[in-house]
């Protein structure tokens, strides 16, 4: 695909009967369109398939290719993006969480001086964007430390479910933070309770809400993530409807679906040959991308420092790939 342009038509000739069931889900995560298949007409192949690059009306990168679909985007380079899981564990269980999070799971808290050091590095190489995750972010006890150092210094956006930083010393920690460079990124599931309920836990969407209404009265820039299996995505436009209503921006909306990752047993492949890397540091090392630090397969580095030798992997890793066959990777939005 990357061998055409926007608007070309590339056709596939394949005797593989599976890519019938594989290439239209791709076709349409990647941000693309599957025009037509056909056979010699007895259904035994071999097909031929017509993927349209893009769409016939496309909105561009990182937007809705149309209103029920997930959000597409475009990679970028390795070292100007850095995801910190800060910690493990977290008030829901939700049933597709790709790190495993639940108010069981081993903390594995990111202490406050290696995630510093990491933000000193990170900066010094020219990144540009930070983002924080977890587990439940607000359950960490130095989240204030850690967001108010690396906000002094690079742009940070915190994945939270906004349901604990209501009260106490999580709300005073949410407080201080700086409402010029702090984002908070909350998920939302569905306009009501119904897929938010049955994803995340009874009540978790009212209390969801609760925590936007917070955010959006203290001044905070909000971003909104829902996470869906394909089945659920013909309750996009009510949520949309729904966010209109929040007044929160169609920039600040993402679709995502599920990455057969941590809890979820079905959803998005994730490897090496099918996401475009976006570096992300835990305790317990570096890894590929965020939705897969529970896959010992793209961990990238046994220790969380030096990111640089880390990149630098990564890099090796997409240069061999440059060299062979590359078709097929797409860009996993979390944010």
């Amino acid at each position: 695909m990357r061998g055409i342009d926007v608007g070309e038509v590339l056709l596939l000739h394949t005797q593989e009967r599976s890519v019938l069931v594989d290439l239209p889900a791709w076709a349409r995560l990647a941000g693309h369109e599957l025009l037509s298949v056909a056979d010699r007409g007895n259904g035994a192949g071999p097909w031929r398939l017509a993927i349209l690059r893009g769409h016939r009306r496309d909105h561009g990168a990182g937007t809705q290719s149309h209103e029920d679909s997930f959000t597409t985007g475009s990679a970028v380079p390795v070292g100007s993006r850095l995801w910190l899981y800060s910690n493990f564990h977290c008030n829901l269980a939700c049933d597709y969480c790709c790190a495993g999070s639940s108010p069981k799971a081993d903390p594995r808290m990111l202490p406050q001086d290696i995630a510093a050091a990491a933000v000193d590095e990170f900066v010094a190489q020219g990144g540009r964007e930070l983002l924080i995750t977890g587990g439940e972010p607000f359950l960490h006890p130095e989240l204030g430390a850690m967001v108010s150092y690396a906000a002094e210094r690079v742009p940070v956006v915190i994945l939270t479910n906004a349901m604990v930083f209501g009260r106490g010393a999580r709300r005073t920690t949410l407080e201080a933070m700086d409402r010029q460079r702090v984002t908070l990124q909350v998920s939302l599931d569905s306009a009501g309770p119904g897929i938010h309920d049955r994803q995340r836990g009874a009540g978790s969407h009212a209390r969801a809400l609760a925590g936007i209404g917070l955010a959006r009265e203290l001044g905070f820039r909000l971003r909104v993530a829902a996470t869906l299996h394909d089945e659920d995505l013909s309750s996009v436009s009510r949520l949309h409807a729904a966010l209109d209503n929040l007044g929160v921006a169609s920039e600040d909306r993402l679709i995502r679906p599920v990455a057969e990752e941590g809890f979820a047993d079905h959803g998005l492949h994730i490897s090496l040959d099918t996401v475009e890397p976006e570096p992300t540091l835990t305790v317990d090392g570096i890894w590929w991308h965020p939705v897969a630090v529970t896959n010992p397969h793209l961990r990238v580095a046994h220790s969380p420092l030096p990111l640089a030798s880390a990149f630098e992997v990564i890099r090796d890793v997409l240069a061999v790939q440059a060299a062979g066959v590359t078709e097929g990777r797409q860009v996993f939005r979390c944010t």
